[in-house]
């Protein structure tokens, strides 16, 4: 479906760049919007599971929540927030560093490794779902074409 007819759009975009940065916008929150549908019966939020991902990638060691909310996809999300909700559903512990209560570390737990392979199958399968209209070649021009963007 072309960007006009997804938003109704009856007066043609003032330039290109005005349209692709409207349709950049507009293909982003529908990625989010299914991503977040996908992953619902898993009780996470996607910026839930970019935290469970992160803490994958450096177990069976801890992560600071320093370093979580350097590695965040989500730069606005409120790392320490995120961890609390996964630390109540039973998915990481964290330890609160008895000399310095600003830095805790955080550990996934196996309950969070399990809800992460469970939610990262149904992200997957979105992926591929959405994809494969896409060539090798054609996921390369577009991954490339977005780094150029943000540079």
């Amino acid at each position: 479906m072309k960007i006009e007819e997804a938003i109704k759009q009856e007066k043609p975009f003032k330039d290109i760049q005005n349209k692709a940065m409207i349709n950049l916008l507009y293909t982003a929150s529908w990625l989010q919007t299914n991503m977040n549908l996908a992953i619902k019966p898993y009780n996470i939020s996607i910026q839930q599971y970019n935290i469970l991902r992160i803490l994958k990638g450096q177990h069976p060691n801890s992560a600071s929540i320093k370093l979580l909310q350097e590695r965040m996809l989500d730069k606005m999300s409120n790392a320490s927030r995120l961890v609390e909700k996964l630390y109540e559903k039973k998915l990481v512990d964290r330890v609160i560093c008895p000399m310095d209560r600003r830095r805790v570390e955080v550990t996934i737990l196996e309950a969070g490794l399990v809800v992460l392979e469970n939610a990262t199958k149904s992200l997957d399968q979105l992926s591929n779902e959405n994809f494969n209209q896409f060539s090798f070649e054609d996921s390369q021009i577009l991954s490339d074409l977005l780094d150029k963007f943000r540079n």
